[in-house]
């Protein structure tokens, strides 16, 4: 059986790998357009600060290891030009033809550059390969470069800012939306755009780049930034040119069933270039991530060689370090909900990384997304210990199809240095979705503070010292007792820290018949984060330097 797979990254690279493991006696090609196979990808933002030093740490294979360990031939610098489906045969940019039983297209997507107006590109990079990072690393070097700035706000953009401010580059992150990292909604960007701020980096946010005029970028909104270097890191667009004009049906992306398989039997496609189904919806999405491209190649390779697997649509499950801070998620954020008008519920939690009275312990803010009936549509959190994990616990509940009550049921390892015995991600959060299904609490947001009634619950001293503004205090201590000071005819938002005190004196208050007694998700620790965010994005938007 001769199989081709175009494309030697991590769907290529783990397809052929997979495909050898299974068939020693497979003629296996992998056709590689740019002279690198098998790298990290994920790591190169931290090869260009030196975080990982040597470049072979980025190497997960070579062309050489293919050969030796696996028998494979890896053609480099090798561009696929042409499929002819009828004679079943690959074109090579070299005119060369190669004959194929099998087909894998894993050429992945491309970096999104768009064609700005006096874009000089000897000052402008991109982070896709090993090629592209040496090439910064030079450039940085050679030209001692002190001002950079970073076209785009989400994983690449956000790493290379870091990367960039721990290599002492005045550094600059321009995102056009509202707020950086897409896949999480704005309170939990809001903990995000604080920390990249108190660590060096200059947000601008709502504003996008019109045009360049030599060391200056200029904006939507005129303003200008100099700039020493520009990494453009706005997106990437699924390779899909070969395959259209295969006869291939693609939309943003190739098309594939479960099988992976493309609407021709004989050719399969995976990783960054396809359409695969989204796990909450069920509708087609595009998600460039390593883990699910590892896992597609492989799947094909298992039904190439006959044994039948199936990719079982994705979750999205992805994480970040942003300085001191994880950043993880799964599912879908409310943005997205919203556009797909699927209703749902909300619960935030704040919980701690492992027993509070062990030393040590940390802070992480949790939000959870679910439906009426209990369905789990997604999860967030930001903190700086376990945060991955406890998303990933909660990815693998959706993944069979769990609801917030499983959640409540999950049976982790306990002991003070490592989790409390309620985990706060996990049956915490799951409690706080369960009491709100159950009308055992009533939830408000920051959106809903304007004209509702506010009562912080906290101590005297606790009031005395920061509240939010307008609000009254009736310790919890004293709510019975000053029962008659909470009126019925308003909406009433009771508030603590973080949520926990103002739920409890919510659940006095609606056993005393009180039917518009709310507590604040969060608590006033959600709250100044907003609020900080909220004023720090003021306070950049008329302070940043005009060029002069």
């Amino acid at each position: 059986m001769k199989i081709v797979i175009v494309g030697g990254g991590a769907a290529g690279a783990s397809c052929a790998a997979r495909l050898r493991r299974l068939n020693e006696d497979a003629q296996i090609t992998i056709i590689e357009k740019t002279n690198e196979i098998s790298i990290a990808n994920c790591g190169l933002p931290y090869y260009i600060s030196g975080v990982i030093k040597e470049r072979e740490q980025i190497l997960v294979s070579t062309p050489e290891k293919f050969k030796s360990w696996f028998n494979i031939e890896v053609l480099l610098n090798t561009e696929a030009v042409k499929i002819n489906r009828n004679a079943k045969t690959v074109t090579l940019n070299t005119g060369k033809e190669i004959s194929y039983d099998k087909l894998v297209l894993a050429q992945g997507a491309s970096p999104i550059v768009p064609p700005f107006e006096g874009l000089d590109k000897s000052k402008t990079f991109v982070v896709r390969n090993l090629s592209d990072s040496n090439k910064i690393k030079y450039y940085i070097k050679e030209n001692n470069s002190k001002k950079a700035v970073v076209v785009g706000g989400g994983f690449i953009g956000i790493e290379i800012a870091e990367n960039l401010v721990k290599m002492g580059l005045d550094t600059t992150l321009v995102e056009l939306g509202n707020q950086v990292l897409a896949p999480v909604d704005e309170e939990i960007a809001a903990v995000v755009q604080n920390e990249m701020r108190d660590n060096g980096v200059n947000l601008i946010l709502s504003d996008g780049v019109k045009s360049f005029n030599n060391n200056r970028i200029i904006l939507n909104s005129n303003k200008e930034i100099e700039f020493d270097i520009v990494i453009m890191a706005i997106g990437v667009k699924a390779e899909i040119t070969l395959s259209k004009s295969a006869g291939l049906e693609v939309n943003r992306g190739i098309l594939v069933n479960e099988y992976m398989q493309t609407t021709d039997p004989d050719i399969y496609a995976a990783g960054d270039s396809v359409e695969i189904k989204d796990f909450v919806t069920g509708e087609n999405t595009l998600i460039p991530l390593a883990g699910p491209a590892n896992r597609q190649g492989r799947i094909i390779a298992d039904n190439i060689c006959g044994y039948k697997s199936i990719y079982k649509n994705s979750l999205g499950a992805s994480v970040i370090k942003i300085f001191n801070l994880t950043v993880a998620n799964v599912g879908n954020n409310e943005k997205q909900l919203k556009q797909k008008n699927i209703s749902y519920c909300k619960t935030f939690v704040y919980g701690k990384s492992h027993a509070g009275y062990y030393p040590n312990a940390t802070q992480t803010l949790y939000k959870l997304l679910f439906s009426n009936d209990g369905k789990i549509l997604g999860a967030q959190a930001v903190g700086q210990e376990g945060v991955e994990k406890r998303i990933d616990v909660i990815s693998t509940v959706m993944r069979n199809n769990g609801t917030v009550q499983e959640l409540v049921d999950s049976e982790l390892c306990y002991a003070p240095p490592y989790n409390s015995a309620k985990d706060g991600g996990i049956n915490i959060i799951g409690m706080s979705a369960d009491n709100i299904l159950k009308g055992f609490v009533k939830p408000a947001f920051f959106e809903d503070l304007k004209d509702s009634y506010l009562i912080d619950v906290r101590t005297d001293i606790a009031y005395k010292t920061k509240t939010i503004d307008g609000a009254i205090n009736i310790p919890i201590n004293e709510i019975r007792s000053r029962i008659n000071e909470i009126p019925k005819d308003k909406k009433v938002i009771l508030f603590c820290n973080t949520g926990y005190t103002s739920y409890n004196a919510s659940r006095i208050l609606i056993q005393k018949g009180f039917n518009n007694v709310y507590s604040l998700m969060g608590g006033i620790v959600l709250y100044n984060e907003i609020i900080k965010n909220i004023f720090s994005g003021r306070f950049n938007s008329s302070f940043f330097s005009r060029a002069n």
